[in-house]
C-alpha cells in the first residue's frame, strides 16, 4: 500500500463498517432462543450511572473487527459494551459492525454464553494454526485488552469473571453468583426470575443497593402498582374521613344539636 508523508491514520485509509461484510454467508451463526433473549436482558439492564445513555454502545452477535493489519478478521461476541462512544456511528447511523480502528475505543466488557461447540474457544483452551485468525480469548486478552471478560454457562448457570491483570486474564472469585464492577458502578449477577415469560436463571445487572436494575417493562409494572397503591390509600383516607364525619354527626345529635350537613 502506498504510504503518504506524513502517514495517514488507519481510520482514514482502512475499511469502515460500510465496506466490511456484516455477516459470513458460510457461517451465519444463527443463535438459539437463549442467545436471543439473554443479550436483550443485558441490554435492558445495563445502565451505568456514571455514563450518559448516549455515550454507551452495547451489541450482541455483531461483527467486531479488531486488527487493522488483517481488516477482514472479526469476532462476534454474544454481548459486549463500549463506554465513551456515541450510541450511533458518528452520531447518525445504526452500526452494521463495530470497527475498532474507526471507533478508537475498545470494548470495556465482553460476555460469552457457553455452548458445547464454543466452550473451549471461549475459555482459551484451544490451540490455533498460526495461519488462522486468533481465538476469542486471545483477541479479547492480548489484542483488544478488554478489561473484563464474563463467561456464563447456560447449562450449569455458572458465572465466571476474568479481569485483565498484567496483560493476562486472571479469574476473579464470584461470591453468591454476583460480581461488582466499580468502574461501572454496576454489578453482574445470576438472577432467578421470569423474563419474556420464561422462568429460569438469567444474567443481569444490579445497582449499588444490590437491587436488580429494572427493565422498561418492570418499571412500567412498578409504576402501575405504585399508582394502584396510591389510589387505594386515597380511597382508604376518604373512607376514614367519611366515618369520622358520620361519628361527629352522631355525637352532635346525641347532644341535641342538629348539624348542618348540606
Amino acid at each position: 500500500m502506498y504510504q503518504t508523508d506524513p502517514p495517514r491514520s488507519p481510520k482514514d485509509i482502512l475499511p469502515t463498517m460500510y465496506d466490511l461484510p456484516s455477516e459470513d454467508s458460510e457461517d451465519p451463526g444463527l443463535p438459539d432462543q437463549f442467545h436471543l433473549l439473554q443479550p436483550r436482558l443485558l441490554d435492558e439492564t445495563f445502565r451505568p450511572p456514571n455514563y450518559p445513555r448516549d455515550e454507551i454502545f452495547v451489541a450482541s452477535d455483531l461483527n467486531l473487527y479488531y486488527d487493522p493489519r488483517y481488516p477482514l478478521w472479526y469476532k462476534r461476541p454474544d454481548w459486549f459494551a463500549v463506554l465513551g462512544v456515541s450510541r450511533l456511528y458518528e452520531q447518525r447511523d445504526l452500526r452494521l459492525s463495530y470497527v475498532v480502528w474507526q471507533e478508537g475505543v475498545d470494548p470495556f466488557i465482553v460476555v460469552e454464553l457457553l455452548s458445547p461447540g464454543t466452550e473451549k474457544e471461549d475459555l482459551g483452551q484451544t490451540l490455533r494454526d498460526i495461519k488462522q485468525p486468533p481465538g476469542k480469548w486471545e483477541v479479547y486478552e492480548r489484542i483488544l485488552r478488554v478489561p473484563y471478560y464474563a463467561v456464563f454457562d447456560r447449562y450449569k448457570y455458572k458465572l465466571r469473571i476474568f479481569k485483565l491483570d498484567g496483560g493476562r486474564y486472571a479469574e476473579i472469585a464470584v461470591s453468591e453468583s454476583r460480581f461488582w464492577i466499580p468502574e461501572l458502578e454496576l454489578g453482574l449477577g445470576v438472577w432467578q426470575g421470569r423474563y419474556q415469560d420464561v422462568e429460569q436463571p438469567w444474567l443481569r445487572w444490579y445497582d449499588w443497593t444490590g437491587c436488580w436494575v429494572l427493565t422498561s417493562t418492570e418499571q412500567e409494572k412498578q409504576r402501575a402498582e405504585q399508582e394502584s397503591q396510591r389510589a387505594e390509600q386515597e380511597s382508604q383516607r376518604a373512607e376514614q374521613e367519611k366515618q369520622r364525619a358520620e361519628r361527629l354527626i352522631a355525637q352532635l345529635r346525641s347532644l341535641g344539636v342538629e348539624p348542618d350537613v348540606d
